[in-house]
Formats: structure tokens, sequence, C-alpha cells
């Protein structure tokens, strides 16, 4: 006898389990364990978004200070061009000053307005560089030319042909100056 299947069973077979999922291996994961895992995942994506911001902030603040230190250099050292453009009316009134002259009123008016473009530019920050009677420091100093004595030690500056200037302590101009070196 053929056994017969009734019309509920028809392409329905057994082994297949209902709505159609596949076995699983694993057995389903404990909620708490998930919960575990996303909050471990949470944290550690917060402390990196904590470490960029700070690092951030900390290069923002880096940009600040050297925006800040740069305008106040800006500041500072704004009038240093214009001393500078003014330094050869200075050289000339010194040369001028050192000539002989009849009219002693005159040498007097030229002496009182020498005397103040000094004090004017001293107020700015304009600083003469001491040179004769020195040791040559090629930092402050610009040998042109070089002497042979006994009676100076070596590389003692011997005679200043231009005077040299400091602004605010950085060097403006050189003094340009002769050395005594031994023979």
């Amino acid at each position: 006898m053929e056994e017969v299947k009734s019309e509920d069973t028809i392409g329905v077979e057994e082994s297949a389990p209902v709505g159609g999922a596949a076995p699983e291996s694993d057995p389903p994961a404990d909620p708490a364990t998930q919960l575990a895992a996303e909050r471990d995942r949470l944290q550690q994506e917060n402390a990196d978004l904590n470490d960029r911001l700070l690092r951030r902030q900390a290069e923002f603040d880096n940009f600040r200070k050297r925006a800040e230190r740069e305008r106040f250099e800006m500041l500072e050292y704004a009038s240093m061009e214009a001393v500078k453009a003014i330094l050869p009316i200075v050289d000339d009134f010194q040369r001028a000053l050192k000539i002989e002259c009849a009219d002693k009123e005159y040498v007097r008016g030229m002496e009182m307005i020498e005397q103040r473009l000094s004090e004017s530019l001293k107020k700015l920050g304009l600083e003469p560089i001491e040179a004769l009677g020195k040791i040559f420091d090629p930092n402050l100093h610009h040998a042109v030319s070089k002497m042979q004595s006994e009676e100076h030690q070596e590389e003692e500056i011997v005679e200043e042909y231009q005077k040299g200037y400091q602004f605010k302590e950085r060097l403006l101009r050189p003094a340009m100056v002769k050395v005594a070196v031994r023979p």
C-alpha cells in the first residue's frame, strides 16, 4: 500500500526549521556580555575623542600664544626701520660737529639739535654700541682694517669709523672699527 500525503504536508520537509533560518552554531549571546562590550567600545571612543579634543585645545593655545608673541614683537620693533632710516642723519650731525667753525652760536645750535635727536632716539630704544678700547666682538663690530700694535691688546678696537647701534637689544648696525693685532 502506498502512503498518501495530505495537503497540509505537501512540499514541506520535516527537517527545515520554522522561519527558514539556518541553524545557529553558537548559543545566543548573553545580553549582559553584549552591553559590556558596547560599553567598553563607547568608553574607548570617548577616550579617543577626549584625547583629540585636548590635543586640539593645546594646538590652539600654542597658536594663540605664538600669534600674540608675534604681534607684540611687531609692535615692539615697528619703529626699527624708521630709526634705521634716521641713522645717516645722526652720523651727519656727528661729522658736522667735528669740523671747526668760527660761529660759536651756530655750533651750539647744532650741538643742541644733535643732543635732542639722540635723546629722542634713545627713548625709542636706540642705544649706541661702545667700541673704542673694547675687545673686538664679531656680533657687535665690523672690522674694516687691522693695525699691528704692541701697545694695545690683541683684537682691541683702536679706532671707530662709524658708530654702531642696538635697537631694544637687537643689533641695528654694527660699529665699523680698526682692530689691533700683535706683530
